[in-house]
């Protein structure tokens, strides 16, 4: 509960950092352990019961947010273990699916409250995510061609993370598996002498040197091609997974104006985040009940991102991260597995005791 706690990944959203099968030590110490804002729950579950999936917890005692001192505070590029900010509501049919995406999809809520088993969950039982901090409370972030800026300076991966690659040989008779192995995952597409590469930029930079390789270009989303699934899901920005901002990541103390501009970007925060009523009126907002032109925040706020940046549902998806959903810092992996590898190679050795950077 206060200074370690083991994790797995789910998902492939980090890799090549980290890989799915990958047992994780997190640190509760390192940003100071949160005292549970929902006390009264279950020994070892998190919020569901293992053999009778009913919840694991009761929320009728809520204490306020509260975290013991801790050692450091998060940096950029930490890697971070949070609870999912969006997973305050969840659709227990489809918990792998993100309530507020399905709606921007194109399901209605009052098809998907009919058809559906929904339930809300406190803050720390939300489902648990594990993410890179690439900008922390105070920057300023953005995404131009697939590259992350922060305050104005570029930050690429460096060693790891992945990306898409569109790469056409010179001929169709081509062994993938060499590239399969240099670390690459390889998909078809309908021409027979292009592929869908997806790795590191290091990586590609040996593709490149093969006699057979005619091209390689990155596979992104044009500047100017709006995605609504994109935060803040505002019609007026044409941002996507690629090309985004700028935005500023939300500071204690810091006071916001609240226009047009500024509100798709700090609504949430202020209203489900900070707890406060806030409602507009006409062309004005009203907050707690009067009248405002300005809101400081109570918390820092953090944006978070996969490293394998073109699979990854992360801040760019739902947005920022309060510092009453952070978890801990993740510090080493304990134990590896391949679902994939063969009896005896099902352990990857190489990656025990391995610290995460």
């Amino acid at each position: 509960m206060f200074f370690i706690e083991a994790y797995t990944i789910p998902s492939g959203s980090m890799e090549r950092s980290l890989l799915v099968g990958d047992f994780l030590f997190v640190s509760k110490v390192n940003y100071g352990a949160r005292i549970p804002m929902t006390p009264i729950a279950f020994p070892f579950a998190h919020h569901t019961m293992p053999l009778t999936g009913t919840k694991a917890y009761w929320d009728g005692v809520q204490w306020k947010y509260k975290r013991l001192p801790g050692l450091q505070d998060i940096k950029r590029n930490d890697v971070v273990v949070f609870n999912f900010p969006e997973g305050d509501t969840v659709v227990l049919e489809r918990q792998d699916d993100n309530y507020y995406q399905m709606q921007l999809r194109g399901e209605s809520r009052e098809s998907i409250w009919s058809g559906f088993s929904v339930t809300s969950r406190p803050v720390d039982k939300r489902e648990n995510f594990i993410k890179r901090c690439i900008a922390i409370a105070g920057d300023t972030i953005s995404m131009k061609n697939g590259l992350a800026v922060v305050n104005g300076t570029p930050a690429p991966l460096v060693g790891t993370g992945g990306f898409g690659y569109n790469v056409e040989f010179t001929t169709a008779d081509v062994n993938l598996k060499l590239f399969e192995d240099m670390g690459f995952k390889i998909g078809s597409t309908a021409l027979p002498t292009i592929y869908r590469f997806e790795g590191t930029p290091d990586l590609v930079k040996e593709l490149k040197k093969s006699p057979y390789v005619k091209s390689v270009t990155e596979d992104l989303t044009p500047a100017d091609e709006q995605d609504i699934l994109i935060f803040p899901h505002d019609k007026n920005r044409k941002w996507n997974l690629d090309n985004y901002g700028p935005i500023i990541v939300p500071k204690k103390g810091w006071t916001v104006t609240l226009d047009s501009l500024t509100m798709p970007l700090y609504e949430r925060s202020i209203r489900i985040y900070e707890g406060n009523k806030l409602e507009k009126v006409g062309n004005d907002w009203i907050l707690n009940g009067k009248k405002a032109t300005t809101y400081t925040f109570k918390m820092n706020y953090y944006w978070m991102m996969g490293d394998n940046r073109h699979a990854s549902a992360d801040s760019r998806y739902w947005g920022f991260v309060p510092e009453d959903h952070i978890v801990g810092k993740a510090l080493f992996i304990w134990l590896s597995i391949d679902s994939e590898g063969s009896f005896l190679n099902k352990i990857r050795w190489s990656r025990i005791f391995k610290g995460i950077h």
